[in-house]
């Protein structure tokens, strides 16, 4: 069975993908049609599909994330490879398959990263600013071990969330010893918290987010995470008003930077432009770097990345390793 990333412009494919996203959609022509508009995917990558003739038993039988049989030609589509399915089937569990074997997940073990994470908040000098960080990470639970960075952006897989804070509390440690009139303890407790409200921003199975939850759509995790940190000054008796909490607040309500991009406010605060810097090179990088690793072997250019403002990137020479 083929690989997605294995994927060439007029392969007839059969076989077993992840059943990433399934939005229900309508043609243009009259009377407008159902058809399904499908993300497959499976651990070398992932590819947007149609079903164009979809039946009510359809609707009421495809409900992502799942396990599904597939038959269908490769075709591009605006010089996007695309999938044009002709036959979907749920598995069985007599096919011998399990959505693990098809979930992306971040090249180092979760519970690697958990500790990574826990271990930095517990050296974090500052007590207020470590109290309030480990107040947090206690809330969310086991959802850190699992839950994906974001829907399709960048760290879309299993243990992004937490992979995505590791690169970044590594990138700030290098700064802070570059620079050391940062400081060091804002850094990364910023760091921990900037993404944190993800966990209830997005609803996620196995590293795969179905929905936006009823309160991430109406505030998103930059407000949460805003309100978490109240919350934990309240709970730890510490003012709500004072001076760490204020600028825990303002180093995640800012670090998207532009009113455009969800932020109320801009960085004011040199951690502040570090923690948006380095959490936007993370996260750029990582896209690039998946983008490079999914497209099939006889390209050279990637798909255009909507968190590269469009940009196709050119493969290159391979470095040594």
């Amino acid at each position: 069975m083929k690989t997605i990333k294995e994927f060439i412009e007029g392969d007839d494919i059969i076989g077993f993908y992840l059943l990433k996203s399934a939005d229900l959609k309508q043609t243009n022509s009259t009377p407008p049609k159902d058809y399904f508009d499908l993300v497959l995917a499976d651990a070398s990558g992932e590819i947007p599909a149609k079903l164009w003739d979809v039946s009510t038993a359809d609707k009421e039988t495809f409900f992502p994330p799942m396990l599904v049989k597939v038959r269908g030609i490769v075709q591009k589509y605006r010089e996007k490879p695309q999938f044009k399915v002709s036959k979907l089937r749920p598995a069985d569990p007599e096919d011998g398959y399990t959505l693990t074997d098809f979930i992306r997940s971040a090249p180092v073990p979760p519970n690697d990263l958990v500790y990574t994470i826990k271990t930095t908040a517990a050296g974090i000098s500052d007590t207020d600013l470590r109290r309030l960080v480990d107040y947090c990470i206690d809330k969310v639970g086991d959802k850190l071990m699992h839950y994906p960075a974001a829907k399709a952006m960048h760290h879309a897989f299993y243990a992004g969330l937490a992979y995505h804070t590791v690169r970044m509390l590594e990138l700030a440690e290098f700064l802070c010893k570059q620079r050391p009139f940062l400081n060091r303890d804002m850094l990364l407790a910023g760091i921990i918290l900037h993404d944190i409200a993800k966990t209830e921003e997005m609803t996620a199975e196995l590293g795969v987010v179905s929905e936006y939850s009823f309160t991430g759509k109406l505030m998103g995790h930059l407000a949460l995470a805003s309100t978490w940190i109240t919350e934990a000054a309240i709970k730890l008796e510490m003012d709500p008003a004072s001076e760490k909490v204020i600028l825990m607040q303002h180093m995640v309500l800012a670090h998207h930077n532009k009113g455009e991009w969800g932020s109320p406010v801009q960085p004011q605060t040199a951690e502040a432009i570090a923690l948006h810097y380095i959490d936007q090179l993370d996260a750029k990088l990582q896209a690039a770097e998946d983008a490079l690793d999914m497209m099939p072997d006889n390209e050279q250019w990637t798909v255009p990345l909507r968190v590269l403002e469009g940009k196709a990137l050119y493969r290159g020479p391979k470095g040594e390793a």
